[in-house]
C-alpha cells in the first residue's frame, strides 16, 4: 500500500508538483500551508491543513513528504524546511514528471524533483532536495549537488560537476567538465566556459564572474 504524501507549501513550486502527482495517478492526502491562492485550480481540491506540526504526530516511517517551497538565490528556506524533518526521520518523495526523459542508469537522490520535458542522461547523479526544471537537460555523467536548482532551460554538456546550494537560472549554458562551486549562482541566460569557484557569480556570454555578497547557505 503506498504511504499517504503530504506537501509542504502552497506556492507556484508546490502547485505544479500536484499537478505532476495527478498525472501519475498519486494521491495527495494534504498540503500544509498558512495560506492557499484559490486561484490555483489545480489545488482546489486538496485538503489544507495550516500546522505543520500535526505531522510530528504521524509516524515518520508511514508517510512521505514533498517539498513545495521553491528555489531562488539567497533564499533557503526550501533547504530549511528539508532538514527540519529529515532530521526527525521523516522521508522525502521524489517527484518525477512522465514527461521528463530520465536514463535507468542515471542516479537520483530523496527528494529531487524533475519537471516535465526535462532531460537526465546516463551516468548522471543527482542529489538530494534538487530541482531539476522544466526543460533542463543534463548529460551524460555530470555530477549535481544536494539542494541545487537547475532552472528552466539550462544546459549541462557532459561531466560538468556543481557543490552544494548551486542555483544555474533559465537559459545558462554549461560546456563540459566544468565544475561550479558550493553556493554559487550562474545568471540567466549566461554561458560558462570556466571553472566557478564557491560563491561567486557568474553572468554573462564570457563568464564574467564576480564575488557573491550575499550567503546561500544551510
Amino acid at each position: 500500500m503506498a504511504k499517504p504524501l503530504y506537501v509542504l507549501g502552497a506556492g507556484g513550486h508546490a502547485a505544479v508538483l500536484v499537478d505532476i502527482l495527478k498525472g501519475n495517478d498519486e494521491k495527495i492526502e494534504a498540503i500544509f500551508s498558512p495560506s492557499l491562492d484559490k486561484a490555483k485550480k489545480v489545488l482546489a481540491d486538496v485538503k489544507i491543513l495550516q500546522d505543520e506540526d500535526i505531522l510530528f504526530k504521524e509516524n515518520n516511517t508511514n508517510i512521505l513528504l514533498i517539498n513545495g517551497i521553491g528555489s531562488l538565490p539567497g533564499n533557503i528556506l526550501r533547504q530549511t524546511v528539508y532538514k527540519k524533518f529529515r532530521e526527525r526521520g521523516y522521508e522525502f518523495k521524489q517527484v518525477l514528471s512522465k514527461h521528463a526523459i530520465i536514463s535507468p542508469f542515471a542516479v537520483l537522490g530523496d527528494g529531487v524533483q524533475v519537471m516535465p520535458g526535462a532531460i537526465i542522461q546516463a551516468g548522471a547523479e543527482v542529489g538530494e532536495n534538487t530541482i531539476i526544471n522544466t526543460g533542463a537537460i543534463i548529460e551524460h555523467d555530470c555530477i549535481i549537488g544536494k539542494h541545487n536548482h537547475i532552472a528552466p532551460g539550462v544546459t549541462l554538456s557532459g561531466q560538468v560537476n556543481t557543490g552544494d546550494f548551486v542555483h544555474i537560472g533559465t537559459g545558462a549554458a554549461v560546456i563540459q567538465n566544468i565544475s561550479i562551486g558550493c553556493n554559487s549562482v550562474v545568471s540567466a541566460g549566461a554561458i560558462i566556459t570556466k571553472n566557478i569557484a564557491n560563491k561567486k557569480i557568474a553572468f554573462g556570454a564570457r563568464s564574467n564572474i564576480q564575488d557573491k555578497k550575499d550567503k546561500y547557505e544551510s
